[in-house]
């Protein structure tokens, strides 16, 4: 068997294969992070992070799909990925996997080896941990929390070569913050997992018990997102103006967890898997500009 296929490795196919969008909105959110930490940008370290990140989300990515290759052949929603379609050969996707770690770790470890150690684990837990875990427990999702909390507050250490309650303040926002964006989505794909085997909600269904777990972890994540506020964070705070955007924005993101509570559908799943993302994004702008702008 060859390792590519005869039309040979796509533009399109590796976009897929790295999940770009998902892998852009990661590296946009570890360049937030290293302004929250700078005051004066320095390109070559914000260039190393970009694609450093990128290689390092995008081998995350290779890697889940190699192992899920069958399982993603089963669902609607992945069964066209270059994989479960046959056109990259598994080996070949593993190879790209490697390559991309290699380039990730190393262009990391120029910045310092902190970011590159962090980067590897996160590397480490997602396709080692987070992935098998998928199928056996619904806890996976408290694993996978983990590597998809670390870009935040990758980019405040890549800024600063240190790890303190700065960045920890961040990797909490964004650790709280997957719960209810990843079980939105499992809510709204619950079929699909169910027939691929994946236990993605807490209680294994799209009920009252989810719901209520969706917004018992939306309020924390609001809550922790204002803790900067109260400037107890070291440098990373926030003005009053910024607070109460940042309040707002929560308000609205709460909404949402509570119409799903009360609803329970579909419809009110998607609209808080939207709200999710205007709210991390939104915090995230709001941060970097209260602190270029309004200090």
């Amino acid at each position: 068997m060859t390792l590519l296929s005869n039309r040979g490795l796509s533009l399109t196919d590796f976009s897929e294969l790295t999940k770009f969008r998902l892998s852009v909105t990661v590296v946009i959110s570890s360049i937030a992070g290293y302004f929250l930490a700078v005051d004066t940008v320095h390109c070559p370290t914000l260039f190393l992070l970009v694609i450093g990140g990128y290689a390092m989300v995008g081998a995350s990515n290779v890697f889940n799909q190699v192992f899920e290759k069958d399982l993603d052949g089963l669902m609607e929603r992945t069964m066209n990925r270059p994989l479960p379609r046959e056109r990259i050969h598994p080996n070949t996707a593993l190879l790209i996997g490697v390559v991309l770690t290699l380039i990730g770790i190393a262009a990391l470890y120029i910045i310092n080896i902190k970011t590159a150690f962090f980067a590897s684990i996160s590397i480490f837990l997602y396709a080692c941990l987070y992935t098998p875990l998928k199928q056996k427990t619904s806890l996976s999702v408290f694993v996978g929390a983990f590597p998809g909390a670390i870009p935040f507050m990758l980019g405040w250490v890549a800024a600063t070569n240190e790890f303190g309650i700065e960045p920890g303040v961040l990797f909490m926002v964004q650790f709280f913050w997957q719960f209810p964006h990843f079980w939105a989505i499992g809510w709204v794909m619950h079929d699909q997992y169910e027939n691929a085997g994946f236990k993605m909600l807490p209680s294994g269904k799209p009920d009252q018990i989810t719901a209520f777990q969706i917004v018992f972890y939306t309020f924390w994540t609001v809550l922790i997102s204002l803790i900067p506020a109260f400037q107890y964070t070291g440098k990373l705070y926030l003005t009053l103006p910024a607070a109460c955007l940042v309040g707002f924005l929560g308000v609205f993101f709460l909404y949402a967890g509570i119409q799903l509570m009360y609803l329970k559908t579909d419809k009110a799943a998607r609209f808080l898997i939207r709200a999710s993302i205007i709210y991390i994004t939104g915090i995230q702008l709001v941060y970097v500009l209260d602190k270029f702008i309004l200090q």
